[in-house]
This record gives structure tokens, C-alpha cells and sequence, in this order.
């Protein structure tokens, strides 16, 4: 596919082999055997890479899957230790040599557009295959407002694959110059929905002791927001009388602080590091250990993500608790994904609420079974989209591996 260097390329690599040339660091060495690199030009797509990642282990144990983000975004929630995660450096020729040479690839997955053309030349140099999906028309826009068109369409031809998530995108690959039959239109990437893991038998368990009672779930919660949300809790449960809040801190460690705070508020306390287990008295389970928000999630059907109801707050991945049956509730401030949040309330799987009236107001409206139920099904429906995609993604990384005889 790749074009003669045109003289617009040309003078773009010349000016990115003046750019800095300090040494990058990178957090370990290259782990042997398999490494996919992939890049993420969001925090959805991250989370993304990092389920392709975990379902491609289960056909190659032992593979690595290096993910960079783009400027801007944060390391994506629950990586493994075979995940590996880096900000992509800046698109000069010697942090790209750098990068290049330490990590040592064996295949690139790049999502969504915002594309580097002096790293996707360095790694095109290398003989290395490059998969480009999930492309949409604001990835390429923003990379071709700076580019000359041809500049744009030499870095498009370095990927062997290229999948449009529509048709408008696949109609702006055309523009630039990518032929029609070299263009797969897939839908969007699925960015999420692998369903959080939990023990059957403590779900069963956790199942019996609690049956009957109404449950919402407080999850990744940071201790500014405890006060709305212990608030509306108070608020709630005087037409719930039974109403159980599961609590989880964002920072585990936080947890005896939370505890304080709870004794405080005179709410009656389970917590469950120390081993407790909540009875019918317990207002609170306090869920202060790590790892066990697939529990959690499958227990509560109402799931107030946090994290979002203060400035400070980016949000979590509404994924989760859309993968396991939880309505979702979520506060303003969630700008870490927030075209994720737009797309479940568009679809009315998840509501937005601001303050602890608006909690409240959205808790007693769910304590309908049906009202939570006709939610989460919205959620489930849409977090279910793009499986196909993403299969279609894991398939072709085996095919690759394959044939490049990479174990």
C-alpha cells in the first residue's frame, strides 16, 4: 500500500528529527515472548485494548500487550501485570527510535485516528504489521488539520488494516485517498462489557443472606462524595426501611477513614475487610478490599458510579456494572468518558444526577424493580454492541501472530 515519499512527508520527518532528543524511560524491560502493541486514543478504547488483551491470553498464555495513551489520558483501569502501559512519547523521530527499540514490538493495533507519522513511519520501517480499527471522522479531522492531505494519506498507508467504526468515517478515509475495497466498515470497537469475574459460591452466599432486601451500590466512591451519598441513603431508606447501601472507596486504604466517617453519621456498619457480614440491621456494608467489584455488581441492581459527583472526579467505566445487569447512575463530572456516559443516557441506560436530592430522587424511582430492570436492559443491550468487532480484532492479532510465527 505505501506510497514514494512525498516532499510534504519529507519535510515533516525533517522537522521531526529536530525535535528533543532526551532519554526516554520506560517502567521495565520487554517481557519475553509475545508483545502487541496497542495504542489508545481514548479512555473507552483503552479499556477496550485492555479486554482484547485479556481474551487473547486465554489462546496464548504469556502474551504482553503494551498500551500506550494519547496525550492527556491516564493509565486504563484493570491491567494485569502481563499489561503494560506507557504515554506515548512525542512524535519525534528519536523518541520513536527510542520506543521502538526498547519495546521491540511484534504487531501494532492503533484505535481510532490521531495518528503520529513519524512514529508510524519508524514502525512501518521495521516490517512491522499495523491494524488501524475503530477509526472515526473527529480522529482522522484532528490529524488533518495539521497535515497536507498527502502527509495524511502516506501515514494511512501504512496500515495492512484499517476498520472504519461507520460509514461517514469510512467516507472520510475515502477523501483522503484510502481505496474503497482497502476500508472494512465494522461498527464501533466494543469498549468495555467484559464481565467483571466473582466467586459463584460467595455470590450465592452474599445471595441468601441478603435476599429480599433492597440493594444500590455505591461504587469507586471518594471521601468528598460521602457526605451526598450517605445523605441520600438516610433520605431513602426512610420509605426503604430495609435498604442496603454496598459502599466502595475509590482507594481501598481509605477504608478506615470511611469507617469513621460512617460512625460518625451513627450508620450501622458491616465492614467487610475485618470479615463482617451485614444482617438485617446493617445500613452499610462497607466493601473495602480489592478485586471483588464483579460481585458487587451482580448483587446490586442499582449502581451509583462515583467518582463524579465533584470537580475533582473523571468517572468510571460504565461498562462494568452495564455488563452485569446494574442501572446506573452517575455525576456530572466525568469527563474520562464522557461520550461513553452520553451514549448509555441517550439510550436510557444510565441517569445523570448532581447533587443528593438528585440521588435520592433517582434511588426511590429505581427501587421499582421493573424502572431498574427496563435500565439495566438498555445497558446490557448496548454494552453488548460491537462483540463482533472486537472479535473480528482478536482473530485477526492470532492470524498475524501466526503467521509471523510468534508464539
Amino acid at each position: 500500500m505505501a506510497l514514494g515519499r512525498s516532499l510534504s512527508f519529507a519535510a515533516y520527518l525533517a522537522l521531526a528529527r529536530r525535535g528533543p532528543r532526551e532519554a526516554l524511560t520506560f517502567a521495565c524491560a520487554r517481557p519475553e515472548g509475545a508483545l502487541v502493541w496497542g495504542h489508545a486514543t481514548s479512555a473507552e478504547r483503552g479499556a477496550a485494548l485492555v479486554q482484547i488483551a485479556a481474551r487473547l491470553r486465554v489462546q496464548r498464555p504469556g502474551l504482553n500487550m503494551l498500551i500506550t495513551t494519547h496525550e492527556g489520558l491516564a493509565r486504563p483501569d484493570h491491567m494485569t501485570d502481563l499489561d503494560i502501559w506507557q504515554a506515548l512519547p512525542e512524535d519525534s523521530l528519536s523518541s520513536g527510535q527510542q520506543f521502538l527499540e526498547h519495546w521491540r514490538p511484534d504487531l501494532c493495533i492503533w484505535t481510532g485516528g490521531h495518528l503520529k507519522p513519524a512514529l508510524i513511519s519508524l514502525t512501518e520501517d521495521r516490517d512491522m504489521p499495523m491494524i488501524l480499527i475503530d477509526v472515526d471522522e473527529e480522529g482522522l479531522n484532528a490529524t488533518r488539520q495539521r497535515w497536507l492531505p498527502e502527509l495524511h494519506r502516506r501515514s494511512l498507508d501504512s496500515f495492512s488494516t484499517i476498520m472504519a467504526r461507520n460509514g461517514s468515517a469510512a467516507q472520510a478515509l475515502r477523501r483522503a485517498g484510502v481505496p474503497r475495497d482497502e476500508v472494512e466498515v465494522t461498527g464501533p470497537m466494543q469498549t468495555g462489557g467484559g464481565a467483571l469475574p466473582c466467586s459463584a459460591a460467595e455470590r450465592e452466599e452474599m445471595a441468601q443472606i441478603l435476599a429480599g432486601r433492597p440493594i444500590w451500590l455505591a461504587a469507586m466512591a471518594q471521601r468528598e462524595e460521602l457526605d451526598i451519598i450517605i445523605e441520600a441513603h438516610r433520605q431513602v431508606s426512610r420509605i426503604a426501611l430495609r435498604l442496603l447501601l454496598i459502599l466502595v472507596p475509590d482507594d481501598e486504604s481509605d477504608g478506615v477513614e470511611f469507617a469513621e466517617v460512617l460512625e460518625e453519621r451513627g450508620m450501622r456498619t458491616a465492614v467487610w475487610s475485618e470479615g463482617d457480614l451485614p444482617d438485617e440491621t446493617t445500613q452499610v456494608l462497607l466493601a473495602d478490599t480489592y478485586g471483588e467489584m464483579g460481585l458487587w455488581y451482580r448483587l446490586a441492581p442499582v449502581t451509583l458510579m462515583a467518582k463524579s459527583l465533584t470537580p475533582q472526579g473523571q468517572g468510571g467505566d460504565p461498562y462494568e456494572p452495564a455488563a452485569l445487569g446494574s442501572a446506573i447512575l452517575y455525576g456530572p463530572n466525568v469527563s474520562r468518558y464522557l461520550s461513553t456516559y452520553s451514549r448509555f443516557a441517550a439510550a436510557g441506560a444510565a441517569k445523570i444526577v448532581n447533587d443528593t436530592a438528585g440521588l435520592a430522587g433517582a434511588l426511590e424511582l429505581l427501587l421499582a424493580p421493573e424502572r431498574a430492570a427496563a435500565m439495566a436492559a438498555a445497558g446490557w443491550e448496548l454494552s453488548s454492541e460491537g462483540a463482533e468487532v472486537t472479535d473480528r480484532v482478536i482473530d485477526l492479532v492470532h492470524d498475524t501472530l501466526d503467521a509471523l510465527g510468534v508464539d
